[in-house]
């Protein structure tokens, strides 16, 4: 039977068809990793202003284009200096094997940037091939022990992450060995659930206290981030700072998740596009944009990506999803075993289930044996170099000589949506909609 004539529903497509179908059979919500799906407006819907007459390039064999940047030298005498300023979101030990922890690490280390450790503690393979090593502090408290915090370059804490703002965590029992499950204090085999926040505030004089508390237990020496997920940005960038961050972290809703609520994914917080300048405005009218540091992740894939959040503000960026695809996630050279699995390379996303096939989102021994840390911590590595080298290309041609001289005066939107979110002009013309919050 021919469907030429078919017509499908806008409303009622295959895909929400399936997913009514799913949910009546099974009673379930549906759990999965990675981040929301949908068309959203992001960095594609903007473009640079090379250089031609009014503007002058420079000249990409002889003139430097500098990438470093400093972290969180508000407050903390030992402040992190990297080299670019392209940086590893956190994702946890148990979401992760250890050998995509050690790799993400080495990788990291090789480019001269940080990582991130993630809820369910330090791992002494992440810690040993670290040069900067950001540990997170969660709701969960997970792994959270003095020892591993004194050990750590910075601290941050976390309140929200981009896929699932207002959520907490989870892992599920098949990914709890019995490593994990030790050092999460927790049984193994079982279902773990995170907090959505933190056991000890309920606001942010209880956050301003919790900072003052980790300042005095590392002397002062150690940077404090603030992690939120992309909501009410502008608010939360000025009670986080308020509360005395010396870096904020913005995390988009096309940021990814090990494992969480599909319809959360979807359907909470706002794109990365649209939440920079809401912090940038907050950091601004507080007289301290450059003074704390504003990092942006949900996304960020490409040299592109970089350079236009950099533009808009964001003093460096954090990738999680990407990293772990530059790992080897969604390889086709696994496309027989993703198709066991019910998917198909490129499409992959039940990191929950712990049968990845590339050995990064696993806990079972011999998947996990299939990722060499070395030649993972290459790959990470290479890839680094390609987003910076990507991001000075684009910022030479609009006559910058560091990323951090980008600014939104180089970008215009082609749509828009994207000219709203981002406030910058609709290409070819001088209007910005909108305005405010």
């Amino acid at each position: 039977m021919t469907t030429e004539h078919l017509r499908e529903s806008a409303t009622f497509d295959r895909a929400t068809i399936a997913a009514i179908q799913r949910a009546a059979e099974s009673g379930v919500y549906d759990i999965r990793g990675w981040g929301a799906k949908r068309p959203l407006p992001h960095f594609d819907d903007l473009l640079f202003l090379g250089a031609s007459m009014s503007r002058y390039p420079l000249e990409g064999y002889r003139e430097k284009c500098g990438t470093d940047v400093v972290l969180g030298d508000r407050n903390a005498a030992f402040p992190l200096h990297l080299d670019i300023p392209v940086t590893i979101a956190g994702m946890s030990f148990g979401a992760l094997s250890a050998q995509a922890k050690e790799a993400l690490g080495r990788g990291a280390s090789e480019v001269g940037t940080s990582t991130t450790t993630g809820d369910g503690g330090m791992t002494p393979e992440e810690r040993g091939q670290s040069k900067h090593l950001v540990y997170q502090y969660l709701p969960s408290r997970y792994g959270m022990n003095l020892e591993d915090l004194l050990k750590a370059d910075a601290i941050e804490i976390v309140l929200g992450q981009g896929a699932k703002p207002g959520g907490g965590g989870m892992l599920l029992g098949q990914k709890i060995s019995d490593r994990v499950a030790g050092m999460r204090t927790l049984p193994p085999g079982i279902d773990q659930r995170s907090a959505c926040r933190h056991p000890d505030w309920t606001g942010p004089d209880d956050l301003a206290i919790k900072i003052l508390e980790l300042r005095e237990i590392t002397d002062w020496e150690k940077p404090v981030y603030v992690k939120v997920g992309a909501t009410r940005t502008y608010y939360d960038v000025k009670l986080a700072v308020a509360a005395g961050a010396d870096v904020v972290v913005v995390d988009g809703m096309q940021g990814g998740t090990a494992a969480t609520q599909d319809v959360f994914i979807e359907h909470v917080g706002i794109p990365t596009l649209a939440a920079i300048p809401q912090a940038v405005q907050a950091l601004q009218e507080l007289g301290l944009h450059r003074k704390v540091q504003l990092i942006v992740s949900g996304g960020i894939r490409t040299g592109a990506d970089v350079a236009k959040a950099m533009a808009l503000g964001a003093d460096a960026v954090a990738i999680g999803t990407a990293a772990l695809i530059a790992l080897g996630d969604n390889h086709p050279r696994y496309a027989g075993e993703y198709e066991q699995l019910g998917s198909a390379a490129g499409f992959y996303d039940d990191f929950q289930d712990g049968r990845d096939p590339a050995g990064i989102t696993t806990q079972d021994p011999e998947l996990a044996a299939r990722l060499d840390p070395v030649e993972g911590g290459h790959r990470i590595a290479n890839y680094l170099r390609v987003l910076t080298m990507e991001a000075q290309t684009l910022a030479r041609a609009c006559g910058k000589a560091h990323l951090r001289h980008l600014e939104p005066e180089d970008l215009v939107a082609l749509t828009i949506e994207a000219a709203a979110m981002a406030r910058v002009p609709l290409a070819g013309t001088s209007w910005i909609p909108g305005g405010g919050l």
